[in-house]
């Protein structure tokens, strides 16, 4: 099976899709000149003319543009140069993409997907580097994709461009290069389903996006000591996948959650609270969360690994669940 990143696998995904489905069409910032800032629409343009549009530097055009689009019976990928500046869109996701369906008491079709690179890399600095799963994951009528692997991203994607309702695909920026097997025959990945990267027995560490191989390093290191730590990627954060997350708690009976997000209001904050109010008997110690420090993300590099939590940090908490 060949191996592809995360980039290559999104490409795939989108060209697939765009073969199967002519209403596909794609907008954004440099799609065309770059393929966006990561290169992931490079060539589309002349595989599908006419159907990848480059729009003007204006978040709440592209987004209310995708929007109109989607409620004329297309099916649009709009992609927003970093997460940050969905932030000048929130009116056109939060008030209208996410509420149009039911506002129209479920007549319409809203099939939207909005690619967010997010979260550090390259010393992007306060402005270009958050994780902004939180805000929308509070939002009904949205739904939240966060990949973690390149086989995961095809499959997730794939399942976005087939449905009928807005979603928001997190690309972590440091996962675009990473690379796994990748299959070239169809596929697609259910939402909803969360995925056991690793089993254990002492410890579970629910992770999201690029922890996820943060916590596969860490149960590589604390399994010569004796800890074997399961790892589940929740893939989805709405939906989310309860019944995978719940089983490994009640089989490891400890418990770390972990992003990339700041930790106060976080999805692991979420993700802890609804263990302890549905899996409290099962617990043999308190959830503990490692997440990002609280304050913007700086362009110093050195004060940058101060901030972005780390697989050592798992490592800890792991130690100190089980001593």
């Amino acid at each position: 099976m060949p191996k592809k990143s995360m980039r290559d696998a999104l490409r795939e995904a989108l060209h697939e899709e765009m073969e199967r489905d002519d209403s596909i069409i794609v907008l954004g910032e440099d799609v065309i000149t770059h393929g966006g800032p990561y290169a992931v629409t490079r060539g589309l343009d002349e595989k599908f003319p006419g159907r990848i549009r480059q729009t003007p530097i204006s978040e709440a055009g592209i987004v209310g543009t995708a929007l109109g689009a989607a409620l004329c019976g297309m099916r649009p990928v709009a992609e927003v140069m970093y997460v940050d500046f969905a932030t000048c869109a929130m009116d056109e996701v939060v008030n209208q993409m996410a509420k149009v369906r039911y506002m129209f008491g479920g007549q319409t079709d809203v099939p939207v997907v909005l690619r967010l690179p997010s979260g550090s890399a390259r010393l992007l600095a306060a402005q270009h580097s958050q994780c902004l799963e939180a805000w929308f994951l509070h939002v009904p009528g949205l739904q939240v994709v966060v990949p973690s692997t390149a086989y995961d991203a095809k499959g997730l994607m794939k399942t976005a461009l087939r449905g009928k309702d807005p979603v928001l695909f997190m690309e972590y920026k440091r996962l675009y290069t990473n690379e796994c097997e990748v299959p070239d025959e169809d596929y697609a990945i259910p939402f909803g389903q969360a995925d056991v990267k690793r089993e254990g027995g002492d410890v579970t560490i629910v992770a999201t996006g690029p922890m996820v191989p943060k916590a596969l390093e860490a149960a590589d290191l604390l399994s010569p000591e004796g800890i074997e730590v399961e790892v589940v990627d929740t893939r989805t954060l709405v939906p989310f996948d309860k019944a995978t997350v719940f089983a490994s708690v009640e089989k490891t009976n400890r418990v770390i959650v972990t992003d990339e997000e700041v930790k106060r209001g976080g999805t692991s904050a979420e993700i802890a609270s609804l263990i302890a109010e549905e899996c409290f008997d099962a617990l043999d110690a308190p959830v503990k969360r490692v997440a990002a420090a609280e304050v913007p993300m700086p362009f110093s590099p050195e004060l940058e690994k101060l901030v972005v939590p780390k697989t050592e940090h798992l490592v800890a908490a792991a130690r100190e669940l089980v001593g």
